[in-house]
């Protein structure tokens, strides 16, 4: 899992790079056809082939989970490019707070005063990372990681919603293959030519891709999901590195407080829905 998160920051990187300079519907869209195939492939080895995976039980929320996964990906690399690496992951590692938060009206599921007091921390963090009193005017970019943070958190619900009757395998299936077709229309209407130089690095963005599902797979075959999946927050650690060795970002002092706090609330909602005995949130990506 610690290596998943490495490799899923790296992931970002290379995706800020591209993102700079391409359409972001068009790297999105390759990324996406790479992505597709993985999951075909994984779908055929499975108990029951395609024709297991092609009979979900859920199949209009399959095919919800899947375009809302793809928004969720374009809205995060638009603002890996507006606002940098460390801004945009300090901000939206408040996703696992909205997952509790929204897990009520979503799933009907009862969030105690506890986990309500650390949504509400979690919150007081954000707005430490946005600093609206700070002397930097607030941008309006900053509204997209939150977006994606909770654009992320319905999807993972919904995932755990389906998980009852629909398998994994079933899920990443639908996940990739509705996303793939989805981008895919946005990506040939705003098809632009990719520079020569840049084909490398796109081919080490699908590779990643599939390097990191891999990682996390077998982290799951391995350990119960409420196991590993505090692990997930160390892809931030990782992304500050990256961020500020390769593209010269600052760590500034409300940035990491922010951080520390959001993280830490977070931490502490996983610990109770632990406690409580209701199942993790799966956590994919493409």
């Amino acid at each position: 899992m610690v290596t998943a998160t490495l490799v899923f920051a790296a992931q970002d990187a290379v995706s800020r790079h591209l993102g700079e300079g391409n359409n972001v519907f068009v790297i999105v869209m390759i990324r996406y056809w790479f992505f597709a195939a993985f999951v075909v492939a994984l779908a055929l080895r499975s108990p029951g082939g395609l024709r297991r995976v092609l009979r979900p039980h859920h199949l209009l929320i399959q095919i919800a989970r899947g375009l809302i996964l793809v928004s969720q990906i374009c809205i995060l690399l638009l603002a890996f490019v507006k606002l940098g690496l460390v801004a945009t992951h300090s901000i939206f590692t408040c996703f696992p707070l909205l997952v509790a938060a929204l897990s009520g009206p979503v799933l009907g599921e009862h969030v105690g005063w506890r986990r309500w007091t650390a949504i509400a921390v979690g919150a007081v963090g954000v707005l430490v990372i946005l600093n609206p009193l700070g002397e930097q005017i607030l941008s309006p970019w900053m509204i997209l990681p939150i977006l994606g943070a909770f654009v992320f958190a319905l999807y993972g619900l919904l995932t755990r919603y389906v998980a009852e009757k629909d398998g994994a395998t079933v899920s990443f299936f639908w996940a990739g293959v509705t996303g793939a077709a989805a981008i895919t229309v946005l990506g040939l209407w705003f098809w632009q030519p990719m520079p020569r130089a840049d084909w490398p690095y796109m081919a080490v963005l699908c590779c990643t891709g599939i390097l990191g599902h891999w990682c996390m797979i077998r982290a799951y075959d391995y350990a119960e999901a409420s196991a590993v999946q505090p692990f997930s927050f160390l892809q931030l650690m990782w992304i500050a590195i990256i961020g500020v060795a390769f593209f010269g970002e600052t760590l500034t002092p409300n940035v990491v407080i922010g951080a520390a706090i959001v993280v830490m609330a977070g931490l502490f909602t996983l610990w109770r829905a632990e406690q409580k005995g209701e199942p993790p949130t799966p956590v994919t990506r493409p």
